[in-house]
C-alpha cells in the first residue's frame, strides 16, 4: 500500500555533491528541475565544484537549468585540464545533444 505522498517523493529530483575515494561526484536523480538546482546552489554555492564524475544515470527528466548546471561543471573541468566523466541517462544524453555542438 502506498501513501498519498509516495508519488510526490518519487517525482522530486535531487542534485548533490559526494566525496568518494575517486574524488568528487556530482549526483543527480529523478525529475530534476529548477527547484533542485536552487536547492543545490543554496547548499553548495554557485561556482562549479571540482568533480571527477557526474552521475546522472538516474535522471528521468530535466529542465534547461539542469542542463546549464551540467554544462557549467563539464566546462570547468575542461578548463582546468581534467575531463569530467559523465554517466548519463537517455534524457540527459538527449538534452545535452540539443544543447552542445558535436558529440557528447
Amino acid at each position: 500500500m502506498t501513501s498519498p505522498t509516495d508519488g510526490l517523493r518519487a517525482a522530486r529530483g535531487v542534485v548533490r555533491l559526494l566525496n568518494t575515494s575517486g574524488g568528487g561526484a556530482l549526483c543527480l536523480a529523478g525529475a530534476v528541475d529548477g527547484a533542485a538546482v536552487d536547492s543545490f546552489h543554496r547548499r553548495y554555492g554557485r561556482e562549479p565544484a571540482r568533480v571527477e564524475v557526474i552521475d546522472a544515470r538516474s535522471v528521468t527528466s530535466l529542465s534547461p537549468r539542469v542542463v546549464e548546471l551540467l554544462v557549467e561543471h563539464l566546462a570547468a573541468g575542461h578548463r582546468a585540464g581534467r575531463p569530467v566523466l559523465l554517466r548519463r541517462s537517455a534524457p540527459v544524453a538527449q538534452a545535452l545533444a540539443a544543447a552542445l555542438p558535436g558529440p557528447c
